[in-house]
């Protein structure tokens, strides 16, 4: 048993990570979201351009934002194709805490495919004469609740009233700083990464500390600590777990790279399913060299996370469409990156 302990330490911080990330990312969210839409209008550059951008950002924040932009009609069906394209989901996260560099590249490289691609999409969707998003015209645009302040200058006065969730967020912030400057979870050495991390965790404190009591609930507690935290520990824990025994017991390795091409395909056929975890198993793999560059772009190309979720209650015509030419055009650049030895 003693040789799985890293692996749950690992799955800690790497948790944490995301944990402290989804924080900060939702509380930009909701401090600037209100200006998106006068943003988003203008011509269909434009529209690529940022709804790639937000795509590109971690975890789903971004492509819920370009979900409410294409149902009211601001953005073009090559643009949330675009966007959707340029989306890793929460498994943003965990890239950026495994392999930083190459996940910034890989982030980089999604967001100029997404301009690209979804400039290919709006040329050739007369051909097949797709109307999008018919379903869907007259849906609300939420950017920002006007209810949901991100900062209560009162909060101070609250705190001898401070309520459970509240201090459950602060007590697991908290003692993770205290496990991580002690080196039990995270980097042992003071190096740039612990810092870093030691930063986040502040940074996440003072947002945990000020916020209203509604932000805290609706946000913190019940979409990002209820809803996301425990299924990321989960699957990173798992994947890890599993690729630990398969490289251990079953030479996972060697069967990967003796069946390069098929796995290619398997991950863009996994990756369709929108769902935040499967697509751990090729992050995994990838840090730890079992797969190559080619795969692991495959696999973040076609997958969303959560992002296609809102489309699916608005129009499934629109979400099976976009999904279709993710998969086509998320195959053809996989094998492609694949033959030039990546």
């Amino acid at each position: 048993m003693q040789e799985y302990v890293p692996v749950l330490m690992h799955s800690l911080m790497v948790t944490l990570f995301v944990f402290v990330m989804m924080i900060i990312v939702d509380y930009l969210n909701v401090l600037t979201g209100g200006k998106m839409s006068v943003v988003m209008r203008g011509g269909k550059f434009r529209q690529y351009t940022l709804a790639s951008f937000l795509g590109s950002t971690p975890g789903c924040l971004g492509a819920f934002m370009d979900v409410s932009l294409y149902v009211r009609g601001l953005l073009s069906f090559g643009a949330i194709v675009g966007g959707m394209i340029a989306t890793s989901g929460d498994e943003a996260y965990v890239m950026l805490a495994m392999f930083p560099k190459t996940a910034i590249l890989l982030f980089l490289l999604l967001f100029v495919l997404g301009i690209v691609f979804a400039w290919i999409t709006d040329k050739i969707v007369p051909l097949f004469k797709i109307v999008p998003c018919e379903e869907c015209k007259l849906a609300p645009l939420h950017l920002a609740d006007e209810a949901c302040q991100c900062f209560d200058p009162s909060v101070w006065g609250k705190l001898c009233k401070i309520n459970l969730s509240r201090i459950v967020v602060l007590i697991f912030l908290t003692t993770s700083l205290l496990f991580i400057g002690a080196g039990y979870i995270g980097p042992p050495a003071w190096d740039w990464e612990k810092i870093t991390l030691i930063i986040l965790l502040l940074v996440a404190d003072g947002i945990v500390i000020t916020v209203p009591d509604h932000y805290l609930k609706e946000h913190i507690w019940q979409h990002i600590f209820k809803g996301h935290i425990w299924r990321v520990f989960l699957w990173t824990f798992f994947t890890l777990l599993f690729i630990q025994i398969g490289l251990k017991y079953w030479n996972l390795k060697e069967f990967v790279q003796a069946y390069m091409v098929w796995v290619l395909l398997i991950s863009a056929l996994i990756a369709i399913v929108p769902e935040s975890g499967p697509h751990l198993l090729f992050v995994t793999m990838f840090a730890q060299g079992i797969i190559p560059f080619s795969v692991l772009l495959t696999s973040s190309f076609v997958q969303d996370g959560h992002g296609m979720l809102p489309l699916l209650s608005y129009s499934l015509k629109d979400s099976v469409l976009v999904k279709l030419f993710n998969l086509f055009f998320g195959i053809a650049i996989g094998i492609l990156v694949y033959a030039i030895g990546l």
